[in-house]
Order: C-alpha cells, then structure tokens, then sequence
C-alpha cells in the first residue's frame, strides 16, 4: 500500500517550512537599507560629467537652471551636489555641508577625483574646467538609497506569511485528524450498542491510510453486527423451543405427582421447582432477546413513576416478608414520566428483587425516589428521575461492578444458585433503561451492602 498518509505530512509540512523561510527571505530583501550604492556607470566618468554639466549650464543660463539641473540630480540619482568657483563660492545659494569647501579645495589642487567622508555617507569632488575657461569644482555627496517603496508595511508582511502558514497548518490539522474524530465517535457509538454504525461513507473521496482503516473498522463493526445478531436470534429460537418440552415436562410431572406416593413427594417438588427456574429462565431470555433485537415495541406515555415503584414495593414486601427481610419506600412525591410502563416495571422489579435476594436476613433493602431538575436554555422544564435501590448484604468486588449487567454474568457461583438467580435480571434491567435514554450505576456502600442508582429522562420520544 502507498504511504500516501506519510508523503501527505511530508509535502505539507516542507510546503508550509518553504513559505516561511521565502516569506521571512522576501520581508528582509523589502526591507534592507542599503548604505552606498554605486552609480552603475564608472564613478570617476559620472562625477566629471556631472560637475562638465552642472558648470556649463551655470554659465550659459545662469543661477536657476543650475538649481534645476542638481535638484534632478538629487532626485534621479540620489547625488546631493555643489558647484563651487576658484573663490569657493557655492553658485546655487543652497545650504552645503561643511566639509564640502575644504574637499573643492582640495579638488582644485590635485585636478583629480577626490574622495572625503561626512558622518552619515560618502563625499566625491571634481575640478573641471569648461570651453570658456571657467574652472569649477563639483562637490558630491552620494546619500543612501531609500527603502523601495512597499504596498504593505514590514510588520504586515510578517503577518501576511503567518497567516499563510497558519492557514496551511490549520487545514493539515483538520485534513489529518477529521477522520480520526469520526473514527473516534464511531467507535464510541459500537462501544454504546449502535452496531449498524458505519464510517466509511463519511469520508468522503479520500484513498490513504486512514480511509483504510475506517474501511477495516466498517468491515470489524459488519462482523460484530452478524455475530451478534446471529447470537441473539439462536438464543431466542432456542428459549422458544424449549417451552415446548418444559410444558411437555410440566404435564408429565403432574401425571406423577397423581400416581406416585408420599414417598416421592419431595423430589416431585424439587422437580416442579427446577421446572419452575427453567421457565423463568427461558422467559428472561426471550425478554431480553426481544429487548436487544427492537421486536419489543416502545411507545411512550406518561405516568406516574412514584405509583409504579409503589406497587412494585408493594409486590416486593409480600415476597421479603417471606424471608424474613423487608422492602422500605422513601419518595419525594409524584413524579410524572414518559416511558413505556411495562418495560420499566420489569427494570425497576429486577433491581428491588435482586436486592431482596441479596440483602442479609433482618434487614430491609432502602429504595428511594427522587425527581431531580436538570433545567437548561434548551430544555427549561426538564427533569432526571432518580431511582436508588441499596441492599445490605456483602456487595461486589470493585471489579466486578460494571460487569454486573451483562447477562449470565456471575460474582459466586455458589451464592447465585442459593440465591436461585440466573444472571439475566440486571442484564434486561440494563437494557430496558437504556431504551429510554436512562443510564444503571452499581457501586458499594461503606458500611456494607450494594446501591444500583437508576436515572431516567422525565421526557422521551416514541420509537417504534
């Protein structure tokens, strides 16, 4: 496979290190100020035919016209010049620097280009004489070049290439990590249950290596999905079928029961009451095959959750009465809910039964129910119902707590078959919970005994 990815970073990163380092090159070449820079005509030559000029149009047209002539000088070839006679009178009338007469001077003796210097550049002075035998001294001081005029200030050349790299490094950034975050919630989605998730599809036109992974993460989630609901569908067939024979095997006890003595009285018992377990064992899957496959419909209405947990106490006292165990209801008033009824009934049951099972003799299991107010800007009247059921009995080992509620999962053995439980309560209590956007949390209690905290939204949707 092409390492596109690779060559991608590598290309963008050399392309955004190119554009900086021509970019800041560029900003200095703008910006640099050059001291001295030479005419690009021989200077001796230059100089002579200056001073032959400025001396010529001095005396053929006088005063003005020499101003004239250096001040174009001034401005075309950044020269600052002074013509000075024998008596070292500078002719335009200007102001001239001080070093200029002594340099003239100078000039005049040796008849030869001569060079001087002021604090800030260069000076250059040359005697000529002209056709009518005036002898004049041409006084230079060649001044720095200017900057070159820029459309943007330095500092918004500077800017200018930040910009361009931050641009480049932004959509790098995003280019690289887009997929990685769509990666990222996909898997979070499998992770919650949602197995028809794809993510493929939203990549768009990309052929790397991340493509290739999300292509690799389309073909794992597929799998996952057949597996499981392959899984789900023979566990279901499978609880279905065996109602047959339990039903078969339930008339055949009641045969026996009619034509056996006292004497088999109670292993007849201990039959009916294996059947019994069986049946409600099969019941549970198929609940929870139903629940994890969508058959089981959910339409939402409201109700009164504080009355369904009180008939649910209600129920629970009778069987922990039994038992010699007790089942105590706190509320803080009515608490109205829009859920399917039913399903949460068979939720918040498992929970209060398991605690009976699971609490110590002479205790009572503590459940509690409490509408809490979650109001924000979207949703101002919106409420969390908060259900907590907590038992006194020996808890569950820390890293057992979120295994909990997977189904068929056992903490003892020993103990779930005394307790006659068969893993699937907690698991259909789970799932149930989470079809109305509600979450279940396990966690021990200082002090002894196990609390399971379920919140529900006050609100839902319908879903067919």
């Amino acid at each position: 496979m092409p390492r596109t990815l690779f060559l991608k970073i590598f290309l963008w990163f050399g392309t955004v290190v190119f554009t900086m380092i021509f970019g800041t090159f560029l900003v200095i070449q703008l910006n640099r100020h050059e001291p001295f820079r030479q005419p690009r005509t021989p200077i001796d030559p230059a100089i002579t035919g200056y001073a032959n000029d400025a001396a010529e149009i001095f005396e053929r047209d006088g005063r003005d016209e020499l101003i004239n002539y250096l001040e174009r000088l001034h401005h075309e070839s950044n020269i600052r010049a002074f013509l000075f006679n024998r008596q070292l009178q500078e002719l335009s009338g200007r102001r001239m620097l001080a070093a200029a007469p002594a340099l003239a001077t100078k000039a005049f003796e040796t008849r030869i280009l001569e060079e001087g210097l002021t604090e800030y550049s260069p000076l250059l002075s040359r005697a000529v004489t002209t056709s009518r035998g005036g002898d004049y001294a041409l006084v230079a001081e060649l001044l720095p070049r200017p900057p070159p005029e820029s459309f943007f200030h330095p500092m918004l050349h500077v800017l200018a290439v930040t910009l361009t790299g931050g641009l480049f490094c932004y959509w790098l950034a995003r280019h690289l990590t887009s997929p990685v975050e769509k990666l990222r919630a996909a898997t979070q989605e499998l992770a919650g249950g949602n197995l028809s998730v794809r993510v493929l599809p939203t990549m768009g036109k990309r052929r790397d290596e991340l493509a290739s992974l999300a292509a690799d993460f389309d073909l794992m989630a597929e799998k996952i999905e057949t597996l499981i609901n392959s899984q789900g569908r023979l566990l279901g067939d499978i609880s279905h079928e065996l109602r047959s024979p339990l039903a078969r095997l339930n008339v055949a006890l009641e045969l026996a029961r009619q034509r056996a003595g006292s004497d088999a009285t109670s292993a007849l018992e201990r039959i009916q009451k294996e059947a019994e377990n069986l049946n409600e064992m099969i019941g549970q899957l198929l609940a929870l095959t139903r629940l994890e496959s969508g058959a089981e419909g959910l339409r939402k209405t409201p109700f009164d959750l504080a009355e369904l947990v009180g008939a649910i106490i209600a129920d629970a006292q009778f069987e922990a009465g039994s038992r010699n165990r007790a089942v105590r209801l706190k509320t803080s008033g009515p608490c109205t809910i829009v859920g399917n009824e039913p399903l949460l009934r068979r939720a918040i049951e498992n929970v209060v039964r398991n605690a009976v099972q699971y609490t110590a003799e002479g205790t009572e299991v503590e459940v509690e129910l409490n509408c809490v107010g979650t109001a924000s800007a979207s949703a101002p009247d919106s409420q969390t119902a908060v259900i907590s059921v907590r038992d006194h009995g020996s808890g569950v080992p820390e890293n057992a707590l979120a295994e909990i509620f997977r189904p068929f999962y056992r903490v003892d053995d020993s103990r779930d078959r005394e307790a006659g439980g068969v893993g699937l309560g907690l698991a259909i209590a789970d799932r149930a919970v989470r079809l109305h956007d509600g979450k279940v949390e396990a966690a021990n209690v200082s002090g002894g005994g196990l609390v399971v905290t379920i919140r529900l939204p006050t609100t839902g949707k319908d879903k067919d």
